[in-house]
C-alpha cells in the first residue's frame, strides 16, 4: 500500500475512479493488524469478517457510481466507549463484559452513512480515565501511548486504520495523538452528539477524531458533527497565519526536550512566513486544573454511583480514587467549580476570538518511559474545561526519537479555520518521520 492511500481524500478519490477498492483498503489494514497487534495491543476486537462484508458492499456501490459520501470505503476504528451495533462496548472494564450494543451511537451512524467501514473497537483505559491500558507506544514499546484513547492513536500511527474515534474529558485525544506522532482533534464542546457514548463527565466529555493529518480530521469531524462541507477540502489560507504563543505556564512547565522541539518548530513556522505574537492568560487560568479535576470527579461519581456502591472493588485503582474523590467533594466546591468553568470560558473566549489562533506544546514531555501511567494532561485539560476546539499535529522528534505535538487552540465553533491553520502548519513543519516498528 502506497503511503498516499493512507490519506482519506486520496483513497476516496481512487475508489471513486476505480483505481482502488474498499476491499483492498480493508485487506491492507487487516494485514497491518496481523503484523503488529501482538506487540502493540491497540484493539479490543477486530471485526474482520464484518469489515470485509462492508467493503464488498461499498465496492459494488462505487462501481455503480453511487458513493455514499466523503468516507466511502474508509476503514476506521472506534474507541471502546462508543456503541457499534452488534459489537460489545466494554469501556475497558470487567463490569461491562459482554455488553452488546443494540444500535450505533449517533456519531457512528453518521460515519456509516458517509461510507465509513467500522473495522473494530480500539482499546480505552478503564471508563476512559487513568488506569493504564495494555496498549504500547509504536515508537518505543517501553513508553506509554497515552490515554485514554490509547488504541485509537496507536492504530492510526501504524496504519491499522485510516482514522479512529477518540474521546476527551481531560487530554484523552490530544495526549495520545501527540505521544504516537499523529494528529488529533477535540472539537468545540457540544458540537458532536454524545448519544451512545459511555460518559465520564457531562460538563467535559467530547468525542473527536484521530487521523494522519488536518485534512482527514476535518472530513471526519464534519461528518461526525453533521456539518456542511465534509466533502469539500479545507481551504488554503490566503496568507501565512499570525499565531499567538502562550508562553506562561506552558513553556515554563515543558521539559528541555519538548522546549527544544518547540523552538525548532517555531523557527520553521517563521521561515514559512508565520507571524508570532505573545498571548497572556487570564487570572482565572490559575485555578483551572483544580476546578477541572473537581468537575470530573463529581460527575464521574454521579455516573457510577449505583454500580460503585455495590461493585467498588471491581474498579481499577485510579478510577476508583477519582470516584471516591467525587463522592467526598462538598456541594459548595462543586458549585464553585461550575462557576469557575463559566468564568474561564468567557475569559478565554474574549482572548481567543475572531482570527486568533493560539499554540502551545501539546504535552509537557514526550511519551514517558514506563507503563505505570498514561502521562500528564495538564496542557490539555484547560481547553477541555473551556470547551474550545484544539488540534495537535506532530512537529518533531526528541533526541531519543519520540514524537512531540504542536497544540493549536481556536475560537469556539471555528473548527474549519482552526484545521485549515493546522494544515498550513503541517506543510511548514514537514514532519515525515515514522516509528521504527512500522519498518520491521
Amino acid at each position: 500500500m502506497d503511503f498516499e492511500f493512507s490519506k482519506i481524500s486520496a483513497a476516496v478519490d481512487r475508489i471513486r475512479c476505480g483505481q482502488l477498492t474498499p476491499r483492498q483498503l480493508v485487506d491492507h489494514c487487516l494485514e497491518r493488524i496481523a503484523r503488529f497487534e501482538d506487540r502493540i495491543h491497540a484493539w479490543v476486537r477486530v471485526d474482520g469478517r464484518g469489515a470485509v462484508e462492508q467493503a464488498e458492499r461499498l465496492g459494488d456501490l462505487a462501481r455503480a457510481g453511487r458513493p455514499l459520501g466523503p468516507l466511502h470505503g474508509i476503514p476506521i476504528g472506534v474507541k471502546d466507549i462508543i456503541d457499534v451495533r452488534g459489537l460489545a462496548t466494554e469501556a475497558g472494564s470487567p463490569l461491562l463484559k459482554g455488553r452488546i450494543a443494540q444500535q450505533d451511537a449517533l456519531v457512528v451512524a453518521r460515519l456509516r452513512a458517509a461510507g465509513a467501514i467500522i473495522l473494530g473497537k480500539t482499546v480505552t483505559t478503564e471508563f476512559a480515565c487513568f488506569d493504564p491500558p495494555p496498549t504500547l507506544n509504536p515508537w518505543n514499546l517501553e513508553h506509554t501511548p497515552g490515554g485514554s484513547s490509547s488504541g485509537s492513536a496507536a492504530a492510526v500511527c501504524l496504519e491499522m486504520c485510516l482514522a479512529a474515534l477518540g474521546s476527551q474529558t481531560g487530554g484523552s485525544i490530544t495526549r495520545p495523538a501527540a505521544y504516537c506522532g499523529v494528529a488529533g482533534f477535540k472539537p468545540t464542546f457540544g458540537s458532536v452528539d454524545m448519544a451512545g457514548v459511555v460518559p465520564v463527565s457531562r460538563h467535559l466529555d467530547h468525542v473527536g477524531p484521530i487521523a494522519r493529518g488536518a485534512a482527514d480530521l476535518w472530513t471526519m469531524f464534519a461528518v461526525m458533527a453533521g456539518a456542511a462541507g465534509a466533502d469539500m477540502p479545507l481551504p488554503e489560507l490566503a496568507a501565512p497565519p499570525t499565531l499567538s504563543v502562550i508562553g506562561d505556564f506552558f513553556l515554563q512547565e515543558a521539559d528541555d526536550a519538548v522546549r527544544g522541539v518547540m523552538v525548532a518548530a517555531s523557527d520553521a513556522l517563521l521561515e514559512s512566513g508565520a507571524r508570532l505574537q505573545m498571548l497572556d492568560l487570564p487570572e482565572s487560568f490559575a485555578l483551572t486544573l483544580a476546578m477541572h479535576r473537581c468537575l470530573m470527579a463529581v460527575d464521574a461519581a454521579e455516573t457510577h454511583l449505583q454500580t460503585f456502591t455495590s461493585h467498588g472493588a471491581a474498579y481499577g485503582p485510579h478510577v476508583r480514587a477519582l470516584i471516591g474523590e467525587g463522592l467526598s467533594t462538598l456541594a459548595i466546591d462543586y458549585a464553585l467549580a461550575l462557576r469557575h468553568q463559566d468564568q474561564f470560558r468567557r475569559d478565554m473566549q474574549a482572548i481567543i476570538c475572531e482570527d486568533v489562533i493560539a499554540f502551545t506544546p501539546a504535552t509537557p514531555t514526550a511519551a514517558p518511559r514506563g507503563l505505570e501511567s498514561t502521562g500528564d494532561p495538564r496542557f490539555n485539560s484547560p481547553w477541555t474545561h473551556a470547551g474550545m476546539p484544539t488540534v495537535t499535529i506532530p512537529c518533531g522528534l526528541t533526541a531519543d526519537g519520540m514524537p512531540c505535538g504542536l497544540q493549536l487552540i481556536g475560537p469556539a465553533g471555528q473548527e474549519r479555520r482552526l484545521l485549515a491553520t493546522a494544515a498550513w502548519c503541517e506543510k511548514a513543519l514537514a514532519f515525515q518521520a515514522v516509528p521504527p516498528h512500522s519498518l520491521a
